[in-house]
């Protein structure tokens, strides 16, 4: 019914706009713009309501309503996204005096229209003005809401904690509470206040189950669970928002966080459900390969970890996960001495756009081609390593120890001295400075003659290759 009434007055207002030859009795001009304008913005119909008030505020700037229909073409143009020009006629509403509507109502729309324009710090300043200017304002809660919404796209989180904190306080029952306790919960976890963020997030699951913020509620409720040391409880939530809701934007984030949860705190019979869980997921995502695989390597069973990386790496080639559990599989391999597949997978692994992936593959692979005695790309792969910015130290220093070996091998002396005393003097690790201090000392005898290069040049054993990020 309601419907049909709008479709009658629109019907009715274009009657006003556009009849082409009104009776003598009809309204003249000035207030049949003013009727049109005011009468479809009330309805919804802000194109027809702009374009209504834009002719009656240029054609008749003397008219005593003037001000009124400033602030009302505003309005309308904010409702239709134009927040510059609606920024222009707001500002230009509160030149008048009095300005028009309610008190500092001009100013708080001026507030939305800077909002809309992404200019937070003014929209912020101009909030807190409102608020200032009268705190029993009409508009003084959504001025609140919009002053924290400004420091949350700010970054200013904990400001954004105290506003949303105090407006929820004020104003329990306005309508923007959902919304308001639901950020200010998210705010709270990334704040890591995760003890205060729980009681929030179980609050707004119990009070308002139909928001449409109720499954980020369950997936950030899990995720707090977890973290504060109640794994059971945040699977139960975690499983739950997956289950109701598998193709939200966080559902990928909540499977993973499942499965770092079940490889810390599942027992076996967990892991191996949730590994081929994982396997079956249609379709594969690069995260749940990546999480099988890690789980295949907790359980101690090779085979499955490898299935698991490898159709990572078919299926996602350029993901960066799939680079990471190359550079995995190409460490295992080089462990049991595969060198030919340890060289192709670290190769693949030296991809990544991770500095320390990129490294750590760059000085596997080096290594593996030193095994198959191919200098030339052994070097190539080691001065890699040299150009990489964020690397370890003990990974560019036992690269340039590699580097010594390849120089040495292709009988280039000179850079294969350069190599070695670089780590004699400056690597953190001891032994690998020894090694280096005895090989210069050889490659120092071997300067004046090209004669045959010294035998066992092999570096100390170094301790086996970390994941990239592992801390250790």
């Amino acid at each position: 019914m309601k419907r049909r009434l709008s479709c009658l007055t629109a019907f009715v207002l274009l009657a006003f706009a556009f009849s082409l030859a009104p009776p003598a009795t009809a309204l003249d001009e000035p207030d049949r713009l003013w009727l049109v304008g005011e009468q479809a913005f009330g309805d919804g119909l802000h194109a027809l309501a702009r374009r209504a008030l834009e002719r009656f505020v240029a054609e008749h700037p003397a008219d005593r309503r003037l001000p009124a229909a400033v602030l009302l073409l505003g309005k309308a143009r904010l409702a239709l996204g134009d927040a510059e020009a609606a920024l222009e006629a707001l500002r230009r509403a509160q030149t008048f005096d009095p300005p028009p509507g309610h008190p500092l109502e001009a100013k708080f729309w001026e507030a939305e229209a800077l909002f809309g324009l992404k200019r937070f710090a003014e929209a912020r300043s101009t909030y807190d003005d409102v608020l200032k200017r009268d705190a029993a304002s009409p508009h003084a809660p959504d001025a609140m809401y919009g002053l924290a919404w400004c420091d949350l796209e700010l970054k200013h989180t904990e400001a954004a904690v105290a506003s949303l904190s105090e407006f929820i306080k004020t104003w329990p029952d306005n309508a923007r509470v959902p919304s308001a306790t639901f950020y200010l919960a998210r705010a709270l976890v990334e704040l890591k206040r995760w003890n205060d963020a729980l009681p929030l997030l179980t609050t707004f699951l119990s009070r308002f189950p139909g928001s449409k913020l109720a499954p980020d509620a369950r997936y950030l409720l899990g995720w707090s669970r977890v973290t504060t040391g109640d794994p059971r409880g945040g699977l139960t939530d975690l499983r739950a928002f997956v289950a109701a809701h598998p193709t939200h934007d966080m559902a990928g984030a909540a499977r993973r966080m499942i499965t770092q949860t079940l490889a810390r705190y599942g027992d076996r019979e967990e892991l191996v459900e949730a590994y081929k869980a994982l396997m079956e997921e249609t379709p594969p995502t690069p995260e749940g390969l990546y999480d099988a695989g890690s789980i295949g390597q907790k359980l101690g069973r090779p085979r499955d970890q490898d299935a698991a990386w490898r159709k990572l790496r078919k299926e996602f080639p350029d993901h960066p996960l799939a680079q990471r559990a190359a550079l995995d599989l190409a460490t295992t391999a080089f462990k049991r001495r595969d060198w030919k597949d340890a060289a192709a997978l670290a190769h693949a692994a030296s991809q990544s756009e991770e500095d320390a992936v990129r490294g750590e593959a760059l000085l596997l692979h080096g290594e593996s081609e030193l095994k198959l005695r191919r200098f030339p790309a052994a070097a190539k792969a080691f001065e890699a390593v040299g150009g990489i910015r964020n690397v370890e130290a003990s990974v560019r220093y036992r690269a340039l120890a590699g580097l010594g070996l390849a120089r040495e091998e292709q009988r280039e002396w000179r850079a294969a001295l350069t190599a070695y005393e670089s780590v004699a003097t400056k690597s953190p690790d001891g032994t690998l400075r020894e090694w280096a201090r005895e090989r210069a000392k050889i490659v120092r005898g071997r300067l004046p003659k090209s004669g045959a290069a010294p035998a066992e040049k092999t570096p100390p054993e170094k301790k086996v290759n970390k994941k990239p990020g592992s801390g250790s």
